[in-house]
């Protein structure tokens, strides 16, 4: 078979699109289908033909992720890739793998991100899983609402979510400097978190709703949620299901899921996506009550190992050389000296003795300081060649705040 990879004409998008949505089984409301195309990049989006039918698709989304550190680095935000059932095992998601990362080298972008609808794909492209999401369920009935010293007076309104956009995209931005994973994205993304198209809903479950927390006068935190509504012969026993919520400030925080908790008529409060250190766990006055599940949410893959490298901070001082397996970019395989502390770090090629072994993708789960060296090592995906080099640089990749991706893409 001979495929074509070549990047999308602005007329072949709907069939483009209409492909993707074969391929995942689903079928979008006309709402999210323009969103998604406005929101799409001209030159990132690509198609594998084969005998004039689009068979594969893949696109690209130009980002900046937040490492540790706080530095915000250019990433290319993988989605929507596809292949028809049809063309299964024939190569073609290779192929586009490999057009996709040779594109963003060019481009000049260190990294390149993705969320994965099957996570064991793509591991053998070099992306390893970086970031956590933790699910929460809490019995409202059980745990006292949270409380801080302050909560009273913060004054909280409920707004429709398109009419206080503006304020929580403000209120967003606010926070992505403070934990690796967090996403500088382009404009319009705002809106996609707000879609609710109502044949998405669940059985019972009421529009999205945005409560706002003002302090001083201006809007400092918001959460937008929906209430699903159940009833037992005993009363009510609705649910109350948190999309998100930024408070930079811990009252604004504690103000928040104080009001999600007192919602009337409910006796749950979900979360889908949560950081897993997130404050809810320790406002909450016992954590055993609520039911906690946690998967991988953001897979990095080095693109630039050096620059990739040199463009976050270390938590504790580092002089470390690395022997990388990169056989899919084979320009990062090879041995490169990691020098950094906390202000600062460099990266280059050596011919100096290694240190550790792995390969770019346990560089990809380290990156953000989501998971350790050390843990990897135990899985026998590290190799320590110097005594006591393992200790140091799983440290050192460690972050203070845990890494959280805030939405997919």
């Amino acid at each position: 078979m001979t495929t074509e990879l070549r990047m999308l004409q602005p007329d072949e998008g709907d069939a483009w699109y209409a492909k993707l949505e074969r391929a995942f089984g689903e079928e979008e409301t006309d709402e999210e289908r323009a969103l998604w195309r406005e929101l799409m990049e001209p030159g990132r989006s690509l198609a594998a033909w084969d005998d004039g039918e689009i068979v594969g698709t893949a696109g690209a989304f130009s980002f900046g992720v937040t490492v540790p550190g706080g530095a915000s680095v250019p990433a290319a935000g993988m989605t929507m890739v596809s292949v028809q059932p049809t063309h299964r095992r024939r190569g073609v998601l290779t192929a586009m793998m490999r057009r996709q990362l040779d594109d963003v080298r060019e481009r000049g972008e260190p990294l390149a991100m993705l969320t994965a609808s099957e996570s064991a794909i793509y591991g053998r492209f070099g992306y390893g899983a970086a970031t956590q999401e933790m699910r929460i369920k809490v019995d409202t009935t059980r745990v006292a609402a949270p409380d801080l010293p302050g909560c009273d007076g913060v004054r909280l309104r409920l707004k429709e979510p398109d009419e206080a956009l503006a304020a929580c995209e403000a209120v967003y931005a606010r926070t992505v400097a403070g934990r690796a994973g967090m996403l500088t994205r382009q404009p319009g993304w705002e809106r996609m978190v707000i879609l609710d198209p109502e044949d998405d809903r669940d059985d019972d479950q009421g529009p999205m709703q945005c409560v706002v927390a003002e302090s001083g006068g201006e809007v400092a935190g918001y959460a937008r949620y929906s209430v699903v509504s159940d009833w037992a012969e005993a009363g009510p026993q609705g649910t109350v299901r948190v999309w998100d919520l930024a408070a930079p400030d811990p009252v604004v925080g504690a103000a928040l899921w104080r009001y999600l908790f007192g919602i009337d008529l409910t006796t749950w409060v979900t979360a889908r996506n949560l950081p897993v250190d997130d404050p809810l766990l320790h406002l909450v006055a016992d954590m055993r009550r609520c039911l906690i599940g946690l998967r991988e949410a953001a897979f990095v893959r080095p693109v630039e190992l050096g620059a990739a490298l040199s463009a976050r901070t270390y938590q504790r001082p580092v002089d470390v050389v690395l022997d990388v397996a990169d056989p899919f970019c084979p320009w990062n395989e090879g041995r490169w000296r990691l020098s950094g502390d906390g202000s600062g770090a460099l990266c280059e090629r050596t011919a100096d003795p290694a240190d550790l072994a792995l390969s770019v993708r346990e560089l990809g789960s380290a990156y953000l300081g989501g998971f350790t060296l050390s843990a990897m090592a135990g899985a026998g995906r590290v190799r320590e060649l110097r005594p006591g080099a393992l200790a140091a640089a799983s440290v050192a990749f460690g972050s203070d705040v845990a890494p959280w991706l805030p939405h997919e893409f």
